[in-house]
């Protein structure tokens, strides 16, 4: 996000991450490598599985598989955290890129839903029965896994509609559930509010435009102490708006509580500089944000450093923060698109980290130059359909579920320096993600019902531009799956 009076375009060079998981044979049997499997949900009409193989050996695991039969009428729906072939009531999971290797006392789970009422039977984990034990003489299946990665969608709380778009789609995948974050809607918009004075129109809170859902207050600032936050309105929006207290802030907050909207306190902005680094800034972020959000009533917090972190710290201050919270913490981040080109970089590692906490991954799909999309096959250009579907789809297979991509985009001219769309390109792109419609050239490898999204920067600069990418925008999310 930027608050500067001159936006500053960086132009990145494109980078190919590494997303596919290459099939390598698999590792001869660890003695004392287990599997556990256990039903998180059930829904009567059909249920979530998890499975936690635990090494139990001496040795590093590198590379698992685990089959599994279901009986008949007990079908297998999405999964994340694996790679999946099926033969038949056969299923065999496998590692992805980043969770194969197992050190001794370790563990790693992967997830997945299931219609009908049956459970799992014949477990193998390397070809061995996951209680442990010798393995058979027959080697497990060597057939290597689809290169396309799964979709990662949890359990959903209602079915997904039984009338198709009008166009065949390509596969879909059930809409999730999502984790309790303040009864926001299934499809969320989201935009950024500016606590400070810039050529953008000033707005006090409660004049923040219905259509947005989620309102992320830019931004708080750091201390002189390393992981703590403060806040308060900035002495040059007050004067712009003839006199704005933190008390008028503050009933603020209440008044888009009231209206059935979120507000959340956003960290850090192109020239934030909060550093979480290790675990005594890890635990001040914690307290101080906790202090923050108990004065003003934000319903969580939103990560938009723009000059680095260190996913392992931060993991640690967002859980320490959702411990004193609650499981209504909302969770959000806004990274760059840079940020989230490689799972094993510090904002997509942070992400996948957390991803039981998290609420929503909004990237900025703007001031990005040309990149790299999940085929890895060329470079798309900022400002088009093609370059929002192909990078949120890095995201969307590589671990995030469909509910926690967001796609960011800059709400009209002044907004951003590069890859500012029309509204008209937001809403093509949804549909794009969402129904396997109205694609451009790039199209997904399957649909993502459950896409959470639009957020924009900002809403003052949407009122200053007419307020068309909300008017457009939000209606258009009701139109989802």
């Amino acid at each position: 996000m930027k608050r500067s009076r001159s936006l500053v375009l960086s132009l990145v060079t494109a980078l190919a991450a590494t997303l596919g998981a290459a099939w390598v044979a698999l590792p001869a049997y660890a003695a004392g490598a287990t599997a556990s499997f256990v039903k998180t949900a059930d829904w009567g009409s059909g249920w979530e599985g998890k499975y936690t193989i635990t090494n139990g050996g001496t040795s590093t695991i590198n590379g698992w598989s685990l089959a599994f039969d279901l009986p008949s009428g007990t079908t297998l729906g999405s999964y994340w955290d694996a790679l999946l072939t099926s033969a038949g009531q056969r299923h065999t999971f496998t590692n992805r890129s980043w969770n194969g290797a197992i050190a001794p006392g370790a563990s790693v789970s992967f997830g997945f839903l299931a219609s009908g009422s049956g459970s799992p039977s014949g477990c193998q984990l390397n070809g061995a029965s996951c209680g442990g034990g010798t393995p058979p003489t027959t080697p497990p299946p060597t057939t290597p896994p689809p290169t396309t990665p799964p979709p990662t969608t949890p359990p959903p709380t209602t079915p997904p509609p039984t009338t198709p778009p009008p166009t065949t789609p390509p596969p879909t995948t059930p809409p999730p559930t999502n984790p309790p974050t303040g009864d926001l809607p299934k499809h969320l918009l989201t935009g950024y509010w500016h606590n400070f004075d810039n050529p953008a129109v000033e707005l006090r809170l409660r004049d923040v435009p219905t259509e947005y859902d989620l309102v992320a207050v830019a931004f708080a600032e750091a201390t002189s102490t390393p992981g703590a936050l403060t806040f308060g309105i900035d002495p040059g929006l007050a004067a712009s708006l003839g006199g704005y207290t933190d008390a008028d802030f503050t009933n603020d907050v209440r008044t888009l509580h009231s209206r059935g909207k979120r507000v959340i306190l956003s960290v850090g902005g192109e020239t934030g500089r909060v550093t979480v680094n290790d675990a005594a800034s890890a635990t001040v972020f914690a307290d101080t944000a906790a202090a923050l959000i108990a004065r003003y009533g934000f319903d969580g917090i939103d990560i938009d450093l723009e000059n680095g972190l260190n996913p392992t710290y931060m993991a640690q201050a967002l859980r320490a923060l959702r411990a004193k919270i609650g499981s209504s913490l909302i969770i959000a981040m806004a990274p760059q698109t840079i940020d989230m080109q490689n799972p094993a970089g510090g904002y997509f590692k942070l992400a996948l980290d957390i991803k039981d906490i998290l609420t929503v991954v909004n990237t900025q799909f703007y001031n990005s130059g040309a990149m790299l999309g999940c085929d890895q096959n060329a470079a798309y250009g900022q400002g088009t359909v093609n370059f929002i579907v192909a990078l949120a789809c890095i995201q969307l297979e590589a671990g995030l579920r469909p509910d926690q991509v967001g796609l960011g985009l800059p709400a009209g001219p002044g907004a951003a320096g590069g890859g500012i769309v029309a509204p008209s390109v937001v809403n093509a792109a949804l549909d794009c993600l969402a129904w396997g419609t109205n694609c451009g050239s790039f199209r997904p490898p399957r649909t993502y019902p459950g896409i959470r999204g639009a957020m924009t920067w900002s809403v003052n600069w949407d009122v200053s531009n007419g307020n068309t990418f909300a008017r457009a925008v939000a209606p258009h999310l009701d139109t989802l799956p």
